[in-house]
């Protein structure tokens, strides 16, 4: 009986074990990212072109042996460097002309004008004044870079302080907050998940607008770019290298957005039941 009774445990144990395992965020889209490569190297096989398609096994050997042979990391970082400083350049401006909007209404409106102008204005299609303007150098590549992020965070975080419940405002008002303490202390916390969200955003904006930048403008550092790895393999048809380059920007943006913004998002928000 004891025996029966411990195989309809283990038997019953597998379909729990499961369901509880399908729960978790991160093996779904692990599944999800495995049927892509399977779906993809099926395709290239059928196909049987790796000149025009090459398979999920080539690209990833291509991109082992670029970051081995060709210092691809290295290249990587010096694309990451450049965007990490036009990154918070734009972020810390964006703060600063926001908060001004919240206190005056010129400003306010002054930057909603702006806004409306320039954020349908792809980054991409400044890089040549940007070059003629400031030369061939990492200037030109930071102008884009702001303006690809100031707008859409910009927007996201003026979104979020509209947002902040009167009450609130009440309270760092009866508090005496006024000017930075003010916004400091009731509006960021307050808007913060339209900040995350302005920064997620802004971050796609920058990283995908860097790639395009360099593929155009050319190397962003002293050891090239990333854009610049896929360019120059692309005119060198090391097709399974292309693929390995466009895969490594693929795979920067799952962990930023994976990891980075989604940490970012448990320890604040959600973690305050500001968000689910």
């Amino acid at each position: 009986m004891s025996s029966v009774t411990s195989e309809t445990n283990v038997a019953g144990g597998f379909p729990r074990l499961a369901a509880g395992l399908w729960k978790s965020a991160f093996l779904r889209k692990t599944l999800i990212l495995v049927v892509l490569a399977l779906v993809w190297q099926v395709s290239a096989q059928i196909s049987a072109k790796p000149i025009l398609f090459p398979t999920f096994t080539a690209t990833m050997s291509a991109l082992w042996n670029a970051i081995l042979n060709e210092n691809l990391l290295l290249s990587t970082w010096g694309s990451l460097s450049v965007l990490l400083k036009g990154y918070v350049l734009a972020v810390i401006l964006a703060l600063i002309i926001v908060s001004a909007a919240v206190a005056n209404s010129i400003v306010r409106e002054a930057l909603q004008s702006l806004i409306a102008m320039f954020n349908p204005l792809p980054a991409i299609a400044l890089l040549p004044l940007a070059m003629l303007w400031f030369g061939l150098g990492e200037t030109s590549l930071l102008v884009v870079l702001v303006h690809a992020v100031l707008w859409p965070f910009a927007l996201a975080t003026l979104s979020g302080f509209d947002g902040v419940p009167e009450t609130q405002r009440l309270v760092g008002r009866n508090y005496g907050l006024k000017g930075p303490s003010y916004v400091l202390r009731i509006l960021i916390p307050a808007a913060l998940p339209s900040i995350l969200y302005g920064l997620k955003i802004g971050w796609a904006f920058a990283w995908r607008t860097l790639i395009a930048a360099e593929l155009v403008f050319g190397v962003s550092s002293s050891s090239g770019g990333l854009g610049w790895f896929i360019f120059r393999n692309r005119n060198e048809l090391f097709t399974d290298k292309v693929f390995a380059g466009l895969a490594l920007v693929i795979i920067i943006g799952l962990i930023v957005e994976g990891v980075i913004f989604r940490l970012a998002e448990r320890m604040t928000v959600r973690r305050w039941g500001m968000q689910r």
